[in-house]
């Protein structure tokens, strides 16, 4: 599993996506949760994997909005490569709005972004819907991003067993079955985040076990704990934060990971 300025609030929809790709956009670089992230920039988009396979509008046979596709994705279903287009053109455009570079991630060989040097970030992408976050490496040592659509209370029960430690799933049973749902999304998609902030530092796979909520209060600010030593300086008993926020039928998290002053020298 260069400093700018704070995220960017309100802003408006970027129209001119159509002038890309008819199958995505527009974008948006909307900041959805209620406390700023200094220095990350966000872009989302929706798209329709029912029409990635329209004539293709890149000069190259595998491309698509002047995004390459790697090898591994040229026979992969629609929906994959869609994916897969849709959360590049998302970081592109994050990273332009981070310091101006044209850039996009290519993907390395366990399948995770290649971020361009000094920059940090994450995509996902949740049913025909796209975002990418990125940020200084001089800022964060890394950042997670995870989309999953909200749950209800018997498919939120289902997954518990995988995704909750033993003190989570006695915080789920103590709630009212109306909450079940939120609870269960929100800590798989933290857990997500933590991946996807984590992994690059570590080097190595971890699960849902290895960390835990520390406390359930809702949409909002949140702290995990490790439970296990993942190394590198990643130890049991180390938290991290992150947000929680809901946009229309899914929850959007995030884990940011701050710089030391080590990195920022």
């Amino acid at each position: 599993m260069t400093p700018a300025s704070g995220p960017c609030k309100n802003s408006p929809m970027d129209s001119s996506s159509s002038l890309i790709d008819p199958f995505v956009g527009p974008f948006t670089s909307d900041w959805p949760w209620a406390s700023s992230l200094p220095g990350a920039r966000l872009v989302a988009a929706r798209f329709d994997p029912d029409r990635f396979d329209e004539p293709n509008v890149g000069p190259l046979p595998f491309e698509r909005g002047s995004i390459a596709l790697p090898p591994r994705l040229h026979g992969a279903i629609a929906k994959r490569r869609a994916e897969y287009v849709a959360g590049r053109l998302c970081a592109r455009r994050a990273l332009r709005l981070l310091d101006g570079r044209d850039a996009t991630p290519s993907m390395n060989e366990d399948r995770s972004p290649c971020w361009p040097a000094g920059c940090v970030g994450a995509i996902t992408h949740s049913d025909g819907w796209a975002a990418a976050l990125v940020a200084h490496r001089q800022t964060y040592q890394g950042v997670g991003l995870d989309a999953e659509r909200l749950l209800n209370e018997e498919q939120a029960r289902r997954l518990a067993t995988r995704v909750l430690t033993a003190e989570e799933i006695v915080r789920m049973r103590a709630l009212p079955p109306s909450s079940v749902g939120l609870m269960v999304s929100t800590t798989f998609s933290l857990k997500e985040s933590l991946f996807k902030a984590l992994y690059p530092l570590v080097g190595r796979m971890f699960h849902f076990p290895a960390a835990e909520l520390m406390a359930w209060h809702g949409i909002g600010p949140v702290r995990l704990r490790l439970l296990e030593d993942l190394g590198n300086g990643w130890t049991v008993g180390r938290e991290v934060t992150g947000m929680v926020c809901l946009l229309e039928d899914r929850v959007l998290s995030l884990v940011a990971l701050p710089a030391s002053a080590a990195d920022r020298d």
